[in-house]
């Protein structure tokens, strides 16, 4: 599998990492812990090393699961978590309200070391590799947020630093106060803003990009059965993207697909975290899994060798089905 280095840091790791997000539980129908833990260590036996979580994944319940799943097995990870939606305090400005608890975006020194602490104790870890700020807080100086960070890899808590959600103004400024190793930002076939907005000011700074939702939260991962239905609070099921015209025009899509998919002998997920890693825009594809399978189907996409006909092919089939839905 390809593998990258995360900014600065020294920090390697493969081109496909595991997001957790869906292992959380919120807005994903509720979790399977067991089969989530399996997935975790799946990931690992399958050579993906970057292991990408955050607080905010069920207040905790995410990074418990990595924490539990790493025993043993610290040294084969490279745990990616992240601090700024804190539920511990009022300060900052409300986000959204996560399993009836509040939780604010909020990025003070005060919060960050209440965090780090907290995160490494349901990490069960004296280090994280990769710290991200999670949503970006305009009632904290990015100079106050950019220096507790720097603070805690003085001491060791952390390796190297991040930030998500992003815009180019705020990235430049994290940039005038220290180094940042990766950005963590929504990036997909359908979801391309950032190859021009941020991927050339991270080019110019040696900013790792990290793609999250590689595949539009399952869209990308074939065609879609009209019958499926997304129960309890399962953020799809009133997505307009899973609408059942979206649907009808995502078969179409990868029915163009299928001799491409049946000549290089993989799945239509592995195909678009394949496109993803080739494209070149990301440096990592981040692919959530909730179970054994998905995990090992995401790694099985860093084998799969894509020409540049194939990546015109599958952006010219992109560009007449699934236009609208972007």
């Amino acid at each position: 599998m390809k593998t990258t280095t995360l900014g600065s840091s020294g920090i390697a790791c493969e081109a496909i990492g595991l997001g957790t997000w869906a292992m959380g539980g919120w807005m994903w129908g509720g979790t399977d812990e067991a089969a989530a833990t399996e997935a975790i260590r799946a990931s690992l036996d399958a050579g993906v090393r970057l292991i990408d979580t955050a607080p905010a994944y069920g207040l905790g319940r995410a990074e418990r699961l990595v924490g539990q799943a790493l025993k043993g097995r610290r040294h084969e990870a490279v745990i990616a978590t992240k601090c700024g939606l804190v539920w511990h305090t009022a300060k900052g400005t409300h986000f959204f309200d996560e399993e009836g608890q509040s939780v604010y975006r909020h990025l003070g020194r005060e919060s960050i070391l209440h965090e780090i602490d907290q995160s490494l104790q349901r990490l069960q870890t004296d280090y994280i590799d990769l710290y991200i700020t999670h949503w970006q807080d305009s009632s904290t100086p990015v100079e106050e947020t950019m220096g507790t960070l720097l603070e805690l890899k003085a001491q060791g808590k952390i390796r190297a630093i991040g930030v998500s959600n992003v815009s180019p103004q705020t990235l430049a400024e994290y940039l005038q106060h220290g180094p940042v190793d990766a950005i963590q930002e929504r990036y997909s076939l359908i979801d391309r803003e950032i190859e021009d907005r941020l991927v050339p000011l991270c080019r110019d700074h040696g900013v790792a990009v990290l793609g999250y939702s590689s595949l539009a939260m399952g869209l990308l991962a074939g065609p879609i059965d009209p019958e499926r239905r997304f129960g309890g609070d399962d953020q799809r099921a009133d997505n307009p993207r899973f609408s059942a015209a979206n649907r009808a025009k995502l078969k179409e899509f990868f029915a163009e697909l299928e001799p491409m998919r049946e000549r290089l002998g993989c799945l239509f997920s592995e195909l678009m975290i394949a496109w993803t890693i080739a494209h070149g825009s990301v440096s990592v594809a981040l692919c959530g899994a909730r179970i054994v399978q998905q995990a090992i189907q995401n790694a099985a996409a860093g084998r799969v060798e894509l020409s540049r006909a194939d990546l015109d092919c599958i952006d010219a089939a992109a560009n007449r089905h699934l236009s609208s839905l972007a």
